[in-house]
């Protein structure tokens, strides 16, 4: 049956779309009735056979813990085994997960998992690419999904799918390769991201003192004199915040940045506010100038999110400040001490209402110092530049999944 065309296709493609039904092009099936056993002994005669089960979370293929069969069951193995091409399908529990097998390997199927393969010329890649889009599952995937006790999906009802498909086979193929060519960058910068993330939480291990140690285990060139235990507030000044009175305009929709903690997410530096406030009501309010540079820190209902100005501004009372004294203090050695803070504010904290560390006390934290501003500056620039990286990364990322949703509303039908 011909069906409308989609409103982005490759050049050089004009003909109506067709219509089947999953189960005429392709063998749908679940795993096989056999036992596992507790038996963990291989044995080259291949009484024991062991099976690598293959399951998916969120879009990705990933490894359930390895079975092992007895031969008695080995006949009903070939039912379950899967190939170069064979499209996983979640049936059972998180519905809808589709992924496409790209190597060999003795895999088996996982229990909620059932397998599609394709028996007609048409592209696995692109029925694996079109089972994927928000309105397949929609339209096709959700109006079956029966939920007596957790959602799930007969075989019957999976062979009913409705799959709409170029009648160019080629056409089928450019447009499953553009949108692996997108999965594959995803999956780079992802995968580049996570490294970069693993690599700075390791550094911070090692790049600063551990359990009363006075040296870090690695340190740039040049630097051997053994840190110092320093009080923060000696290091800098710690300041609070406040909030004019929300029912005098006059104080509202100046030009003086004003933050809340609702704010500071995983923005490393801030540029300008959500709301601003006048000079009049930075003056009939608690709130306070802070300079460029000053490491922003909730201390109440989230204690720990820290971010750097760019630009002057205030905060509400959510906040208790950190600004750094010149030549004692960098702003990025400090900010990228994030998590020792959050702890220390985490455990002084106190409240009845709701936890929230006081100005005096995060003034009293000791912290272990290098001996000289230069070395602060050289491991706040380091790690700046590996959050500049994960940044990077994680930008790439999130563009390229945008592009790949905007394809997929308008590359099928």
């Amino acid at each position: 049956m011909d069906v409308d065309k989609p409103r982005i296709r490759f050049k050089g493609y004009t003909d109506a779309w067709e219509q089947c039904k999953l189960g005429e092009i392709a063998d749908v099936t679940k795993l096989a009735g056999f036992e596992f056993t507790e038996h963990v002994v291989y044995s080259d005669e291949g009484n024991i056979i062991a099976l690598r089960g293959l399951n998916i979370k969120n879009g990705q293929l990933v490894l359930d813990d390895v079975k092992y069969i007895d031969n008695s069951n080995f006949s009903k193995l070939n039912r379950s085994k899967l190939y170069i091409n064979d499209i996983m399908f979640t049936y059972v529990g998180t519905v809808g997960e589709v992924a496409i097998i790209k190597e060999n390997d003795h895999f088996y199927l996982a229990p909620n998992v059932s397998r599609i393969r394709i028996e007609s010329d048409d592209s696995p890649e692109y029925i694996s690419q079109y089972m994927r889009t928000e309105q397949f599952y929609k339209k096709i995937i959700f109006p079956l999904i029966a939920t007596s006790s957790q959602p799930a999906l007969s075989m019957e009802n999976i062979r009913k799918f409705i799959i709409c498909l170029p009648k160019n086979k080629e056409e089928q193929s450019q447009i499953a390769g553009c949108l692996s060519s997108l999965d594959h960058l995803i999956t780079h910068h992802q995968r580049k991201c996570d490294e970069t993330k693993k690599l700075k939480k390791y550094m911070l291990q090692k790049m600063f003192p551990q359990n009363g140690a006075n040296v870090p285990e690695i340190r740039f060139d040049g630097f051997t004199d053994a840190w110092e235990q320093r009080k923060l507030g000696e290091l800098a000044e710690i300041v609070g915040g406040g909030t004019p009175n929300t029912n005098v305009d006059a104080y509202w929709d100046g030009d003086i940045d004003w933050y809340a903690p609702a704010e500071i997410g995983e923005q490393i530096y801030l540029k300008s506010s959500q709301r601003k406030i006048t000079k009049e009501g930075l003056n009939k309010s608690s709130a306070k100038i802070l300079p460029i540079g000053t490491v922003l820190f909730t201390s109440r209902a989230g204690i720990g999110k820290t971010a750097i100005l760019t630009q002057e501004g205030c905060t509400n009372q959510g906040f208790q400040s950190i600004v750094p004294q010149e030549d004692k203090l960098d702003s990025y050695f400090i900010f990228s001490r994030s998590e020792e803070l959050k702890r220390y504010g985490e455990t002084v904290g106190a409240g009845s209402t709701f936890v929230e560390v006081s100005g005096k006390q995060m003034a009293n934290m000791y912290l272990m110092m290098p001996k000289t501003m230069e070395e602060q500056q050289i491991i706040g620039a380091y790690f700046a530049r590996l959050d500049h990286l994960i940044t990077l990364h994680q930008q790439k990322c999130d563009g390229l999944k945008k592009i790949r949703k905007f394809m997929l509303q308008n590359m099928f039908v």
